[in-house]
């Protein structure tokens, strides 16, 4: 049946597709991690941004303040490699899926563009509504 609503318009299929799995990712990332202690960790990082500037011509605090800035930078990319964790292999299944959906179609060659587009920008949006980090 969705084969079939696809080959009808396959660009709508694909675009509408990327929008509900970027919409689902969206919800999994702000509920697997958590969000209060990545924007702590957002905010010491832009405070070291500005404290660097401040301390151009002293390379020992410039030092302390780079470790600072790498500590924070290891645990956000911790947080948020936890929600990939749990959608890596539904994601690899469902895009082998779908290239199969579009073989055929007159996007077959285009179709990834298209998905990775609408993911784009909907994952934008569903982030700045849902304000997840």
């Amino acid at each position: 049946m969705l084969k079939e609503i696809i080959s009808i318009n396959p660009t709508a299929g694909v675009i509408v597709i990327s929008i509900i799995i970027t919409l689902i990712m969206t919800i999994v990332t702000k509920y697997l991690t958590n969000q209060n202690r990545m924007k702590e960790l957002k905010e010491i990082q832009n405070t070291c941004r500005i404290k660097i500037k401040d301390y151009k011509g002293k390379p020992e605090e410039l030092k302390k303040i780079q470790q600072e800035m790498l500590e924070c930078s290891m645990e956000l990319t911790k947080h948020s490699m936890k929600p990939m964790l749990f959608a890596f292999v539904p994601l690899i299944l469902l895009i082998t899926w779908l290239r199969g959906v579009f073989v055929g179609t007159e996007i077959q060659s285009t179709w990834i563009w298209w998905y990775i587009g609408a993911g784009i920008f909907s994952s934008i949006l569903f982030r700045r509504v849902f304000r997840v980090i």
